[in-house]
Formats: C-alpha cells, sequence, structure tokens
C-alpha cells in the first residue's frame, strides 16, 4: 500500500463515536483477543467493549495488582497473563503461555505505550520508546503469528499516533545515541508503530492489520509530562483543568477506543491491508498547506512500503542480536 491508498470509506462513525456504538450490531462471540495495556486509558475501555460483545479477552499485565483493581468491575470472559514489553524474555514468556493454550487468535490489539519519556533503555540496550512501543509489540506479533495464521480472518490493530508527523525514522540513530528528545523519540516509535502494521499486512495469509491514530484523550500516558509542558502544550490550564481546545478536540477514553474498535472489526476495510486509520475512517493523505496539518491526516513517510520493508529487516536483525 501507499500514500494512494488513504482513501476514506465515508464511514457512518466519526470522531466523538464510542466503542459501543461501532459494535453496536457485532456479535463477538466465540472471538479470542489479546489487547496489550488493556486495564487502562482506552485499553481498558477496549477490553470493556469487547467483553461487552462476547469476546474472550486476555489483558497482558505488567502490575498485576494495578491491573486487578482495575479490571474488578468488568463482566465477560476476561483473564490477565504477566508481560513487559521492554523486557524480551517476559515477551517470549507470554508468547509461549498463549500459544500452548489458545487455538485461535481473531484479535490481537497492540495499544500500550509510552509517551515522551527521559531517555531510559531496554533490552539490549534501545531506546525505551522505540524499544516498548515498537520492538515489544514486533516481538510479540512475531511469536503469535502461529496463532494469527490459523486464524482465518484475524486482524492486528498497532496503536500509531499523529506524533508520526514529528519524526520520520532516524536510520542514522533509531537509538538516539546522541541528541536525545523526547518528543522525536516518540514520534519516530508512532511511524514505526504505522509502518510495522503496513510490513506485516504483506506477512498475514489469513488476516488484516491496520494502524490507528486514536485522537488527544487524557489517560496514563500522559504521565512523564510535568504540568508545566501540558500548560504550554494547550492541553490544559494553569490550574490543572481542560484547556477550552482540549475540551472541543479531545476525546473521552470510550471515544478514544472507536477507531481501534473500528479497525478490528469494519467489513469497510476488507480489501485495504494495512492502512492507517483515525476518527473510525481510513485517514487521508496529510494536507500540508492546512492549519490541521498537525494533528489530521497520515504524512506519506508512515505509509511507505520501502520504509516499512527496511524497518521490518531492521527489526528482524535487532531482535536476532538481542
Amino acid at each position: 500500500m501507499a500514500i494512494s491508498d488513504q482513501v476514506p470509506t465515508k464511514s457512518p462513525f466519526h470522531a466523538k463515536s464510542t466503542g459501543a456504538e461501532v459494535l453496536a450490531g457485532v456479535d463477538l462471540t466465540g472471538k479470542v483477543a489479546i489487547v496489550t495495556g488493556g486495564y487502562s486509558g482506552i485499553g481498558i475501555e477496549t477490553t470493556r467493549a469487547m467483553l461487552q460483545k462476547g469476546a474472550k479477552v486476555i489483558v497482558p499485565v505488567r502490575s498485576p495488582q494495578k491491573a486487578e483493581e482495575a479490571l474488578k468491575g468488568l463482566d465477560g470472559d476476561l483473564e490477565t497473563a504477566p508481560l513487559n514489553l521492554g523486557d524480551l524474555g517476559s515477551v517470549k514468556g507470554f508468547v509461549e503461555a498463549m500459544v500452548g493454550k489458545l487455538t485461535q487468535l481473531d484479535f490481537l490489539i497492540n495499544n500500550a505505550g509510552i509517551m515522551a519519556c527521559s531517555l531510559t533503555r531496554v533490552g539490549p540496550g534501545w531506546e525505551s520508546q522505540f524499544g516498548v512501543n515498537h520492538m515489544g509489540h514486533f516481538a510479540l506479533t512475531k511469536g503469535l503469528m502461529p496463532l494469527l495464521e490459523k486464524t482465518a480472518g484475524a486482524r492486528v490493530v498497532a496503536l500509531s499516533s499523529t506524533g508520526h508527523k514529528i519524526s520520520r525514522i532516524r536510520w542514522d540513530d533509531v537509538q538516539f545515541e546522541t541528541d536525545y528528545n523526547k518528543w522525536k523519540a516518540y514520534g519516530q516509535a508512532k511511524t514505526a508503530n504505522a509502518l510495522f502494521a503496513n510490513g506485516l499486512s504483506r506477512r498475514l495469509k489469513e488476516g488484516l492489520a491496520f494502524s490507528v491514530h486514536p485522537g488527544g484523550i487524557f489517560t496514563p500516558l500522559q504521565r512523564h509530562l510535568p504540568k508545566e509542558e501540558m500548560v504550554a502544550l494547550g492541553w490544559i490550564t494553569e490550574d490543572g483543568e481542560p484547556s477550552e481546545m482540549a475540551k472541543q478536540g479531545f476525546k473521552t477514553p470510550e471515544q478514544g477506543c472507536s477507531t481501534t474498535l473500528w479497525a478490528a472489526t469494519s467489513k469497510a476495510l476488507e480489501g485495504k491491508p494495512g492502512v492507517y486509520c483515525e476518527d473510525c475512517d481510513i485517514a487521508a493523505p496529510t494536507e500540508p498547506e492546512t492549519p490541521t496539518a498537525r494533528y489530521v491526516g497520515v504524512d506519506e513517510h508512515a505509509c511507505d512500503d520501502e520504509q516499512a520493508e527496511r524497518l521490518w529487516a531492521l527489526s528482524e536483525k535487532l531482535l536476532a542480536e538481542a
């Protein structure tokens, strides 16, 4: 796929549609989903919505006590299992457990992530945002391919972001050995998420892969941002309340999970593998000269086949060396 494939479908849903609205009339009975980060923010709303429609949902958890507290009010066929995306040994253990017990995997929702944190390293020294947001999910998905390949119609949804506009893949310094910038690192990771879905879409024999921008939402994802920075970004006021811009443009977590669920279930995406979605539709290409160019649409570098294949090869190499 390429930027020319980014053609909206005239979806009946919109930016403020909720997950429940997107899944109205959808029956997920008998389906199995794994939702990383499925116990906080938009992840728990994704989990809740899928459970309500009859799916069995497995939530990988890094903090069991926190997850138990967050998930205790949810009804349905819900399981948790330990997983730390920054630890390849943990990823391997989770994969072995899932491949050993499941006979199908209809939905893999790669939702977990970190944003704009101070420079830290995970695994064999990977920059943490690239390491957790991309490489952890890359290793997870690769490990779960036996389940995905034998499940007809399986879908993988990678959570990207409009943050992809901040940075392409920094091929000369992917791990930020010099000049670390937390926002550029986040941008690179979100570009990687989009390119990952592009590359995966050519490798799933029986399924489809998509990337999504969920929208601006106040969730624990902002935990690394000081109040002063969120004020400067225009997200909150000096007294810590949502700004007028945020009130108008940001989504609730219930609205924030909707594009993920649309990408996981919409028939409108059949035959359109690897596309980048936003606001419950395929995103249109960015219009550079418009006032909304920073927030709306997808940049060409995030849906380029050649870049996607280059990233896939690099990711395979990094895993082999880890």
